[in-house]
C-alpha cells in the first residue's frame, strides 16, 4: 500500500513539474519526423514513462492531448472523419499504455498486489530487477509486434495518410514545447530524485533494500518543505483506488493465512476427477490463458489479480509444483486490458476520442491478446525456463 502511494507522489511530482509533458513533446518533436517514426516514438515515451509512472490511467491523461494534436496534423477528427492514421496512433497508444506497465514491477498496482500475493506465498520477495529481466524483452517484442500489425494489417497506411494534412501543424507542438521554456531547477531534481529510484530498484537484489523503502524516501524528498519539489494538495492520489487496493490486499492475506486457495483448488480437481499426473504445461497453458482472456470480462485488473494468482498458488500447491512457475507468468499476464472500451480506464478514456470503433479496438485488441498469449508460452519453454521460473531452468534466477 505505502509503495502505491508513495508512486503516485513521485507521478504526481512529474506531473506536477511538467517532466513527462517536457519529455513526450521533445522526443516526438526530435524523433517523430514522418509517420512510422512518429509510432514508433510514442512506443519510446510509453516504456520510460511506464518505468516511472505507476497508473496507466496517468500515462493516458499526459499523452492524450500530444497524440490528439498529432492526429489532427495528419487529418485525423474522429466521427465521420476516422482514417487509419488516428485509429492507429489512438489505438497503438492503448496498447503501449498497458504492455508498457507489465514490463515492470511497478508499472502498475495490480502487479504490486500480485507480486505481494506471490511473496507472502513463497515467504520471499518477487524483486523489481527480476521482474523486469523476466518481462521487458517480452513487453518490447509485444509492443513491436503490435506497431507491425497495426501499420501493416489493421490500419495500413495511405500515401495520403502518411503526409501531414494541416500547413505548419508541427509548429503547435513547437509552440508547447516553447511555452515550458527552460527546464528549471525543479525540473532537474524530479529528474535527479527518479534516476536514483530507478538506479536502487533495479539493483535491489544486490542491495536488498525495498522498493518501498526507496520509493518512501523519494517520496518525502519531494515533499519536503522549502527544498521540496511539490506540496501535499499538489499530489494526485486516487483513494478510492487504494482504499480498494488495501480491501485487496486484506483479502489476499487472509488467503494465505487460511490457505483457502489450495482448499478450492483440490475441492475441484477432485469433483471433475482430474489426477496429481497432469502435465505441467496443461496447467501452464489453462491458467495463462484464463488469466489473459479474462480481461474481456473484468474491469478491475486489481480483482482480475486477487482472483487469479491465488488460484494459480493453489494450483501449484495441489500438483506439487514451484508456485514461481505458475503464479508469476499468470501475472504477467494482468496488463492485456485494451480489447474493449469497458476492459479498463485507459480504454475508457481513448474511446471517447471517437476516433476508433468498436470492431476497430476488438479485432486488433483480441488479435494482440492471443499474440501474447503465445508469446509468454513460448516463452515459458525458452525465455522463462532459462531463467528458472518455469521447469527445468539453466540458471534458476528464481
Amino acid at each position: 500500500m505505502w509503495l502505491n502511494i508513495m508512486s503516485f507522489v513521485l507521478a504526481s511530482m512529474l506531473v506536477a513539474t511538467g517532466v513527462a509533458k517536457r519529455f513526450a513533446l521533445w522526443f516526438i518533436l526530435k524523433f517523430g519526423k514522418n509517420a512510422g517514426t512518429i509510432f514508433l516514438s510514442f512506443m519510446v515515451i510509453n516504456i520510460v514513462l511506464s518505468a516511472f509512472i505507476s497508473a496507466t490511467t496517468a500515462k493516458a491523461a499526459i499523452l492524450l492531448p500530444i497524440f490528439m494534436v498529432i492526429a489532427a496534423i495528419y487529418g485525423a477528427r474522429g466521427g465521420d472523419n476516422r482514417n487509419n492514421f488516428g485509429r492507429s496512433v489512438v489505438l497503438q497508444n492503448l496498447l503501449y499504455i498497458n504492455i508498457g506497465a507489465s514490463g515492470f514491477l511497478t508499472g502498475s498496482g495490480a502487479n504490486l498486489l500480485a507480486a505481494a500475493i506471490i511473496g507472502g506465498a513463497i515467504g520471499g520477495n518477487i524483486f523489481f530487477s527480476d521482474w523486469m529481466m523476466a518481462m521487458f524483452p517480452m513487453m518490447l517484442i509485444m509492443m513491436l509486434i503490435g506497431y507491425w500489425l497495426a501499420m501493416r494489417v489493421f490500419f495500413p497506411l495511405t500515401p495520403s495518410e502518411r503526409l501531414p494534412q494541416i500547413e505548419g501543424g508541427i509548429e503547435r507542438l513547437k509552440s508547447e514545447y516553447a511555452k515550458l521554456g527552460k527546464v528549471s531547477f525543479q525540473e532537474k531534481k524530479s529528474v535527479i530524485i527518479f534516476l536514483l529510484i530507478l538506479a536502487f530498484w533495479s539493483t535491489d537484489r544486490i542491495h536488498g533494500i525495498s522498493p518501498t523503502a526507496v520509493a518512501f524516501v523519494g517520496a518525502i524528498i519531494a515533499l519536503l518543505p522549502r527544498i521540496g519539489i511539490l506540496q501535499w494538495n499538489e499530489v494526485d492520489i486516487p483513494w478510492h483506488l487504494m482504499l480498494f487496493s488495501a480491501g485487496a490486499y486484506a483479502l489476499g492475506a487472509g488467503f494465505a493465512a487460511t490457505d483457502l486457495p489450495s482448499i478450492a483448488v483440490n475441492a475441484f480437481f477432485d469433483h471433475i476427477g482430474i489426477g496429481n499426473n497432469t502435465p505441467f504445461w496443461v496447467l501452464y497453458l489453462l491458467l495463462t490463458g484464463v488469466m489473459v482472456f479474462s480481461a474481456l470480462l473484468f474491469e478491475s485488473k486489481t480483482m482480475r489479480a486477487m482472483i487469479f494468482v491465488p488460484i494459480a498458488i493453489g494450483v501449484a500447491g495441489r500438483f506439487n509444483l514451484s508456485i514461481i512457475s505458475l503464479a508469476l507468468p499468470v501475472a504477467f499476464m494482468i496488463e492485456h486490458v485494451y480489447v474493449l472500451p469497458f476492459n479498463s480506464k485507459p480504454a475508457a478514456l481513448l474511446y471517447e476520442t471517437d476516433h476508433y470503433s468498436i470492431t476497430d479496438t476488438f479485432k486488433f485488441g483480441f488479435t494482440m491478446m492471443v499474440t501474447s498469449w503465445l508469446i509468454i508460452i513460448i516463452a515459458g519453454e525458452t525465455w522463462f525456463k532459462l531463467l528458472g521460473i518455469t521447469p527445468n531452468g539453466v540458471f534458476g534466477i528464481f
